[in-house]
């Protein structure tokens, strides 16, 4: 199930300029998520299943190497082992829903996962600080892109949100937008550093403006990273984008997001506030590396009863 791409409007700053986000309330709401729904047993295992086909299994390390993601590709292939695919009496093999890497080490993960169906996503522009002059970033989509990258993960300038310069923010993410051609992109808000979550919200309504096909909370390289009241407001914004014009935009909280416990809670999020649309890959992700390996802990406890030894599963 493929949505439409985001097309993109003229930028409209009277959707966002006058939003005010009361963070105490953003919190309140955040924190009755995981607590007003419960998910066990069965369900709790259908739910940590779901979560792996929307994971970017993620490595953006500097010491990545092709045989590291070489790795990471047979993970996102085979992403449990044997026995539990049988015991949760699944029809096949689950894949993740992306692979995530550097413009250098896209090459290699195509290689690794051709004829999986599993795409490669990779992040450019500078990430992650996104500090690189403009015609260097969009040079560094267009390398991504001619090396077969399916999707790209931009970094804004945090610069122009402080400073309420809209205009430079929309300019530059259509042109990323331009610079990615046929690959979606993913437009990384860094909201740990954006203060205050008015600030997340007009990043967000920006970024959607301009066309991106996804919206992300962080590079995962910031101080804090995704939170249940940020991806609130990001989604928020989604939710009111869409009813002004009919298109999906897609949301990846991202950093920070390590266990089988985060998964479910983000999943929650998605489920009460846009519905059970946005628990598919093509309009949500996670941007992971640990948080698959605590899934298959507590998927293997699921089917056997107890818990295995980190070394009987396969590494990413």
């Amino acid at each position: 199930m493929i949505h439409d791409r985001n097309p993109g409007m003229p930028l409209t700053t009277d959707w966002f300029d006058r939003v005010l986000v009361n963070r105490p309330a953003a919190e309140r709401r955040a924190a009755t998520l995981t607590t007003r729904r419960s998910v066990k047993k069965e369900h709790q295992a259908a739910w940590l299943v779901k979560a792996i086909t929307c994971t970017d299994l993620t490595t953006l390390a500097g010491d990545d190497t092709d045989h590291r993601v070489e790795r990471l590709c047979a993970k996102a292939r085979r992403p449990l082992a044997d026995h539990i695919v049988k015991g949760l009496g699944l029809p096949d093999m689950p894949t993740t829903g992306a692979v995530c890497v550097y413009p250098t080490m896209v090459a290699p993960a195509k290689r690794a996962l051709s004829n999986s169906g599993i795409p490669v996503a990779s992040v450019a522009t500078g990430f992650p600080a996104g500090l690189t002059p403009l015609n260097l970033r969009l040079a560094e989509i267009r390398y991504a892109v001619d090396q077969g990258a399916d999707e790209i993960d931009i970094v804004i300038t945090r610069e122009h949100v402080f400073k309420g310069n809209w205009t430079a923010l929309y300019d530059e993410i259509a042109a990323m937008r331009e610079a990615s051609g046929a690959a979606h992109m993913k437009a990384i808000l860094a909201t740990g550093e954006l203060t205050t979550l008015s600030n997340v919200y007009a990043a967000s309504m920006v970024a959607m403006q301009a066309g991106s096909d996804f919206i992300k909370t962080s590079t995962g390289k910031e101080p804090v990273n995704a939170t249940l009241p940020v991806s609130l407001t990001m989604v928020r914004a989604l939710r009111d984008y869409g009813a002004r014009t009919g298109v999906k935009v897609g949301f990846k909280p991202a950093g920070g997001i390590k266990t089988a416990k985060d998964a479910i809670a983000w999943q929650i999020l998605m489920k009460e506030e846009l519905g059970r649309r946005w628990l598919e890959p093509d309009l949500f992700r996670f941007g992971a590396s640990s948080m698959l390996a605590d899934i298959e802990r507590q998927l293997e406890h699921y089917v056997t009863g107890r818990y295995a030894a980190s070394h009987r599963h396969a590494i990413a």
